[in-house]
């Protein structure tokens, strides 16, 4: 066995998020240059014979467009094992089953994920073992925080890798570039310049069958609680002097601590919806609180907004509007950042549309700024202008680039633990305040913007609040 081959172990291999998004990142990673030599073994609960496995990687793969010489190979090598991966003596077996450094998998909701690491206080561990645990870290701070207990009784945080995959996308990663590589960009980058900043996710797809899970997160959770609160610590960072995983993730730890909910007050800097009957592109949507699975009495919003503040020199008075929907007109992934209108446009001049909004586009990978200029003819009519360029695709997907870290042992796109329970801090009172029912839960059908009123983001601000 040479030092770089892993042994990748999938728990809760039979699930959806296995077949959907993980294998097909094990796929485009194996078949980059960057893929190495690893074996692959599929655990679950659920009885799955040796070829059923075989068939589900290999459709996996296909799907993502993995077709290299190497498949057949992998296939004719991978097994599964069914075991209770919350017992002792199964994870024994899965060590075992091992000819690789273990990289294990937890592609488990999160109270299975909390009962397999006690399983593996009982069990000893192989050297060089990493462990990568999906989201959601937890389904609390609370719960969080004893997560974060149990795996630090496990192995060092640097072994440990906590999964999200928005911090694999090449678009994101980009921020760093463009803020950092960029002189003209940093010095404007501050609440002396900037209005406000939105970090938005819109989508036209429902629930899609997805209401064990989605029903009890909710689109605060799914979204902002873990993906949208770690796109704005990328923007809100101060400099770090390298992208090492000490610095980077330090970094990103001490922009989310210095993160709350704007004004302190989440009955004012929160708003929550659901989506109703309606359609969207022909396709016809009932009832959310009608979709198979779903339980009406927990209230579950599918379109959720938060207004934030980062309480520190760079940011202070500057509202961060952080949103997320389903079922909505449109497909919406943007992070905006609006500046400052001059502080004096010289008289004589007509015409213009305000201050300049850069808008850097998550899908598809685009940037925009939008400026003022000399319109055409007339030289005294100001007129807007829209500069665009498109990022370069990164080589790997978010799946593929957060796998290669893990079996790397590279832990820079993995959230440390001390930054998973701030984004648990953060949102906290917006889930109690909910709870309590001191923010209404609106309706907008399906294939709307939102609820009338609601317009596309909160209008505020930097030195204001308030609906």
């Amino acid at each position: 066995m040479t030092p770089a081959q892993r042994t990748l172990v999938i728990f809760g291999a039979s699930g959806d998020l296995t077949a959907r998004l993980l294998l097909p990142g094990v796929g485009q990673l194996l078949e980059s240059p960057r893929g190495g030599d690893i074996q692959l073994l599929g655990v679950g609960d659920r009885p799955m014979s040796d070829d059923e496995w075989r068939q589900r990687v290999s459709d996996s793969f296909a799907a993502g467009g993995a077709t290299g010489e190497w498949v057949p190979a992998l296939l004719s090598a991978t097994r599964y094992l069914q075991a209770d991966v919350t017992k002792a003596d199964d994870l024994r077996r899965v060590f075992a089953a091992c000819d690789g450094l273990p990289a294990l998998y937890f592609a488990l909701p999160p109270a299975v994920t909390i009962a397999v690491c006690t399983a593996l206080r009982s069990v000893q561990i192989p050297e060089g073992t990493v462990l990568a645990l999906e989201k959601p870290f937890g389904t609390d701070l609370v719960t969080a925080r004893e997560l974060n207990r149990q795996l630090a009784t496990l192995l060092p945080e640097n072994q440990i890798h906590r999964v999200d995959h928005f911090l694999g996308k090449s678009t994101v990663l980009n921020l760093l570039g463009l803020r950092f590589a960029n002189r003209i960009f940093e010095p404007l980058w501050n609440g002396q310049n900037i209005e406000r900043v939105e970090i938005v996710f819109e989508e036209k797809l429902g629930l899609e069958g997805r209401a064990g899970y989605y029903d009890k997160a909710g689109a605060l959770v799914d979204m902002i609680q873990s993906h949208l609160l770690l796109v704005l610590a990328l923007v809100t960072i101060e400099p770090p002097s390298s992208i090492e995983p000490d610095d980077l993730r330090g970094a990103i730890a001490q922009a989310l601590r210095a993160t709350r909910v704007r004004g302190d007050d989440p009955s004012e800097a929160s708003r929550r919806a659901r989506y109703t009957r309606g359609s969207i592109d022909d396709r016809e949507f009932v009832d959310y609180v009608e979709e198979p699975g779903v339980d009406p009495a927990r209230g579950t919003e599918t379109l959720a907004e938060v207004t934030l503040s980062v309480d520190n020199w760079r940011w202070a008075g500057v509202p961060f509007v952080l949103r997320s929907g389903k079922a909505l007109s449109g497909v919406r992934k943007d992070i905006v950042i609006t500046f400052k209108d001059v502080p004096h446009l010289p008289y004589g001049f007509e015409g213009g549309s305000g201050a300049e909004r850069l808008r850097i586009s998550l899908s598809p990978d685009e940037l925009e700024l939008e400026i003022n200029i000399n319109g055409e003819g007339d030289p005294f009519v100001l007129d807007r202008v829209v500069l665009s360029t498109t990022f370069g695709a990164g080589e790997l997907g978010p799946y593929g680039e957060v796998l290669a870290g893990i079996l790397a042992g590279d832990p820079t796109l993995s959230v440390r633990g001390d930054a998973v329970e701030e984004c648990w801090r953060i949102v906290e009172p917006v889930l109690t305040a909910w709870r309590a029912g001191e923010v209404p839960l609106d309706e907008y059908p399906a294939g709307s913007n939102g609820p009338a009123g609601w317009g596309t983001v909160r209008d505020v601000g930097a030195g204001e609040e308030g609906r």
